[in-house]
């Protein structure tokens, strides 16, 4: 059984995932800065901390969480942060708020880590297909989509750094899913694939893809937006 680390587990996709993870038997680490809703689950393969990833004060917490952890097996770096804002409106605070979750947070997250993780150890990234070169876009994104960019090069860079140690670096790329934050990126779109559904694969990928890929993206996707 694998030890899991998944960030922005309060709802949508994460919530699915700490899930899926925890009813297969694995150890589930499961952080958001909302807990409620994983610690309600009163599961006991999944334990919980109320998180935010733009603090050092919560970056400490988790690395004292997994002190005695004998390694860890997957992390998924899930959590983020959406802005729909048209670009005049949007502000440097916008941008930085944007990427102190979705860029700043990932390496954070990921460098804490990272000294736990073995060799066979799959750091999995969520991106966006708003974040991939030559994919469709859409305006009032420009923070959002943007940061989403950045974490598929750092996927490709990390995967580089660490090939001769591991562990193995993926990052996918997904389409619409329905999800709270869909929801406000585009309010009344009705997309093809549910949170579960989505979950399902990126559990499946994460226990196994690092066999096959590192440092690539996959775009997972079947619909636009």
């Amino acid at each position: 059984m694998a030890n899991v680390i998944i960030t922005g587990a309060s709802r949508g996709i994460g919530f699915e995932l700490a899930k899926l993870f925890g009813d297969a038997g694995h150890r589930v680490l499961a952080l958001s800065r909302n807990e409620k809703p994983i610690s309600g689950l009163k599961h006991p393969n999944i334990s919980s901390f109320p998180f935010d990833l733009s603090k050092s004060s919560d970056l400490q917490k988790l690395e004292q969480a997994i002190q005695n952890w004998k390694a860890v097996d997957i992390l998924i770096n899930n959590a983020g942060r959406l802005l729909n804002k048209p670009f005049l409106e949007t502000t440097a605070d916008d941008f930085e708020e944007v990427y102190q979750v979705n860029v700043f947070g990932v390496t954070s997250v990921t460098k804490a880590v990272l000294p736990k993780m073995p060799k066979e150890g799959h750091v999995v990234t969520i991106s966006s297909m708003g974040g991939v070169q030559g994919s469709m876009k859409f305006p009032g994104l420009s923070a959002y989509s943007s940061s989403k960019a950045a974490v598929i090069t750092l996927t490709e860079l990390w995967a580089e750094e660490f090939k001769e140690t591991g562990p193995s670096f993926n990052v996918l790329a997904l389409g619409a899913v329905q999800t709270e934050m869909l929801e406000e990126a585009f309010p009344g779109y009705q997309a093809p694939v549910t949170a579960l559904e989505m979950a399902t694969y990126i559990k499946e990928f994460a226990l196994t893809g690092n066999k096959l890929y590192n440092g690539k993206l996959l775009q997972v996707s079947s619909s636009t937006p």
